[in-house]
């Protein structure tokens, strides 16, 4: 099961929160955070919350943006060199999704940076290339990542290394 945890600004766009008490991400990555950018065409950034890598993907239509998520991550997961069968388990884990509150503040604070250093990198140029904005950023040094590998490319690197063992 895959657990999005919006913030009050995409709530508004893509619906109320539906997790259940108990329910718990079953996805290798775990839970993602997202936001809406609002560019012309509007932006939907997600953040996961362990590694914090970041998925930019159009926000329209709003009603699927769920559904259309676990495509979007497997294209940043093969961009970065992720083993298919990763990918295609990771994509399995979340047919089944719920939208939540955001409940990790730390991890908001990354969405906002994100959010900020997305703008600048893109300039003026519409539509921006939202697969190789995700690339640039998941090489940006994060705070919480510090006492880890400093940024959610190598911490993704480092997860996939630590799970080859199994998937082979």
């Amino acid at each position: 099961m895959l657990i999005v945890r919006g913030t009050k600004k995409l709530l508004d766009r893509i619906g109320p929160p539906s997790l259940g008490e108990g329910e718990h991400s079953t996805t290798l990555l775990g839970q993602w955070y997202a936001t809406a950018v609002f560019w012309k065409p509007q932006v939907a950034l997600f953040v996961n919350e362990s590694t914090l890598l970041p998925v930019l993907m159009p926000l329209a239509p709003a009603a699927t943006l769920l559904a259309r998520f676990p495509q979007q991550v497997a294209t940043v997961l093969a961009a970065h060199g992720t083993p298919d069968t990763i990918i295609d388990d990771e994509v399995r884990q979340m047919r089944d999704r719920c939208l939540a509150k955001t409940a990790n503040r730390s991890v908001v604070g990354i969405l906002n940076e994100f959010t900020y250093l997305a703008e600048t990198y893109r300039g003026d140029i519409p539509p921006p290339d939202l697969l190789g904005l995700a690339m640039r950023l998941a090489t940006t040094p994060c705070g919480p990542l510090y006492s880890k590998h400093i940024s959610p490319d190598r911490e993704l690197q480092a997860l996939l290394r630590a799970i080859a063992p199994r998937t082979s």
